[in-house]
């Protein structure tokens, strides 16, 4: 399973953006996929998890009411639609997948910088 994130720049506080996550060889309905970010000189966390047929959503409470993970109808694509976006929020962001994902991701992508100034 390769994964591809894009999306990311540059955008002011209180703007939006939307990441995608691209599968290939792979559809995304057979797999747990999850958004993380890392944000410089901090550790990777998690934003958000969608299950495998969407039914199941999962958020950080810190993107919570903001951020939204979806799939798209292509079966090999995954989003995340992030509003009123913050300073804190500037990080790469990662798209990974795992057919259970009961303890880690198997499946990373290459990850997408989001900046977001004040």
């Amino acid at each position: 399973v390769q994964l591809q994130a894009s999306g990311g720049g540059l955008v002011q506080a209180g703007g939006s953006l939307r990441l995608s996550c691209a599968a290939s060889k792979t559809r995304l309905n057979t797999y747990v996929v999850a958004w993380f970010r890392q944000a410089p000189g901090k550790e990777r966390e998690f934003v958000a998890q969608i299950s495998k047929f969407g039914t199941n959503l999962l958020y950080a409470a810190s993107v919570k009411g903001r951020f939204t993970i979806s799939k798209g109808n292509a079966e090999n694509m995954v989003f995340l639609q992030m509003n009123s976006l913050k300073p804190e929020d500037t990080a790469v962001y990662y798209c990974a997948a795992d057919p259970t994902a009961t303890t880690t991701y198997k499946y990373w992508g290459q990850g997408t910088l989001v900046t977001v100034s004040s």
